[in-house]
Parts: structure tokens; sequence; C-alpha cells
């Protein structure tokens, strides 16, 4: 099976571009699709001195692998030139639009998997269009009430309960049904896209010492502890809550598949740490499989050549690994 992998760079004024022409110089066993505007990364190209050949792509044809220094394409244009480095939000209705071509390319079966690049969220809100981030504008693309952000980096994986809200909004968007969400959406996939057959899931408690028997809160007492016993005489092994400054330690870490954090700064940084350039991002819960970076637009290196690529490739490559098995 050759997968064929959509890639979109992300916002144009980052490094996502170079990244892209970055990955391109390797070559690939699957087909890689950018969806781009080609002047970009051209443009790119020249300006960190790497070849780059741009194949045309045809959804007809069958897919056949990427040859080093190229990137099959299909075109999006820009509203206005990029410059590296420099926000424009004239531009942010075409990166969401190259998103959404990619995400309608995966559920219309044309792609077997979606990689991101990194956007930013910032410039698309000043452009006047509400985005709070990739995992829950694919969300809104494919019609799901529920998605999962979880991390990779290693044997390390870290799911997330909430993702991107303030943390004084934490508290209650724990709820018994988004927690039995989640999980049964983070058990099903891994178990069916990472084969482990009886995935175990250490679950963070909310507060610090996990409430410590409710001197420290009790949405471990009145939530969190009372839901993961349901999920438990279901089948599903959730071990916890636990506090997270413990339970992010190796012989806690040795009797989990996964973690769940319950939210964006308390699984993260762990897992950045261990693997920052390296990690992944999976969103888990849609109909299609997307990989991402683990890391941001970085605008000061844009353009420097400098941008280091270690984690688009890990992601492509964990989309490909992913859409491989799927395929089997």
């Amino acid at each position: 099976m050759i997968p064929r992998i959509a890639l979109t760079p992300g916002e144009p004024a980052g490094i996502g571009p170079e990244l892209a022409v970055k990955v391109a110089q390797q070559g690939s066993a699957a087909q890689v699709v950018s969806i781009v505007d080609p002047t970009l990364l051209y443009q790119t190209a020249a300006n960190v001195k790497l070849p780059l050949q741009l194949l045309p792509f045809s959804q007809d044809a069958p897919p056949s692998s990427t040859p080093p220094g190229s990137l099959y394409i299909k075109e999006a244009p820009m509203a206005a030139e990029a410059q590296p480095g420099v926000l424009n939000p004239a531009n942010s209705p075409y990166v969401l639009k190259t998103l959404e071509m990619a995400a309608q390319g995966c559920l219309e079966g044309s792609f077997d998997a979606l990689v991101t690049g990194p956007v930013h969220k910032g410039v698309i809100n000043d452009a006047g269009i509400p985005f709070s981030g990739h995992t829950e504008f694919f969300a809104d693309q494919a019609g799901v009430e529920r998605v999962v952000m979880m991390l990779t980096a290693e044997e390390l994986r870290v799911a997330l309960v909430t993702t991107h809200l303030p943390l004084k909004e934490v508290s209650s968007a724990i709820t018994e049904n988004r927690l039995i969400q989640i999980i049964h959406i983070l058990h099903h996939s891994l178990t069916k896209q990472f084969r482990i057959s009886a995935p175990r899931i250490g679950v963070c408690g909310l507060n610090p010492h996990a409430g410590e028997g409710g001197h420290l809160g009790r949405e471990e007492i009145e939530i969190i502890a009372p839901t993961l016993e349901k999920l438990r005489a279901q089948g599903i092994q959730c071990i916890g809550p636990l506090p997270a400054d413990t339970l992010f330690t190796p012989p806690q870490l040795a009797r989990c598949d996964a973690i769940l954090a319950m939210y964006h700064d308390q699984g993260l940084p762990v897992l950045k740490f261990k693997g920052f350039g390296k990690a992944v991002n999976i969103t888990l819960g849609l109909p299609f499989i997307r990989t991402s970076v683990d890391h941001g637009t970085a605008l000061d290196l844009a353009g420097s050549g400098q941008a280091d690529s270690g984690s688009l490739e890990a992601a492509l490559s964990q989309a490909i690994e992913l859409a491989k098995r799927q395929g089997a």
C-alpha cells in the first residue's frame, strides 16, 4: 500500500513552509500532497537554498511514492505575498481554506491521512474569524461532537480532557459525560490504531495531590473517581485519579499505556520536556487520521533556514504508519 498523505504547511509567515521544503528533501514511500500556494514553497526553497520540484497531483491516478526533493501539490492561492516572520491577517482565510480542503479530501477518501504544520491562532482571530485550534476545527469539519488531543514522544502518550480553555474554566468543563466520552475515544484509539489489546490509562487528578481527600478540591471525589469506577465496570482499565506530579514518574508510567491529563498545561510540559521537536500531536475520534507538529509557528526563525523539521518528520512518519495499519 502507498498511502496518500495531505500536508498543510500552516501559517505562511511561520516556519511551516520551510519545514515542508526540508521534509521534501528526503522523499517518501507515501504520496505526500501539499495543499499550498506553490509560489510560497518555491520562494521558501529559494530562500533556504534547497531544491524543490512540485509535481502535479491527480486523485484519479494511482498513488505513487514521492521522489527526494519533491512534493505533490494541490494548489490553494494566498491573498497576499507572505513575508517570513510578518503576520498578515489577509492570509488567514487562505490558511483555513487549506485545512478545509485537506479535511474534505480525507472525508471523501482522496487522502488516507492528514499532517498539519503550525498555524497562528492569534492572527486568524485578528482577521475576525473565530478559531481555537486545529483540533476543534477538524471536529467541526467532520461533524463529530468530541475529539481528543493526544501527543506522543517515544513511548509516552499524553491525552487531554480539556484543550484550549482558560484555566478558570477547566473545573466546570470536567463532567462525567465528558470524561466518559473522552476515555472511550482514547481506549478505542489505543486498541484499534495502536494495536494495544488491553490499554491501561493513567488518569490525573485535577487538584494538587489529587484533591488530598477533599481538602484541596472535591472534583476528584464528586466527579472523576466515580466516573472511573463506572468505566472500570465496563472493562476499561483506568488507573487513578492520581496526583499528576507523581503520575509522571518512571514507576507510574511503566504501569500505563497512556496518560490522561485534565488540562493542557498539566500534561504537555512533561511530554514536551521529554521530546520537544520530535513529538507528534494526534487527533483521536475523527473519521480520518490527523497528526501534527508539537510546536508553533516560530516567527523569529522564519526565513532563517534554521528551523528543525524533526517534529514534522515524526508526524509524517506516524501518519504513514497509522494509514498502513488502517489499510491492512
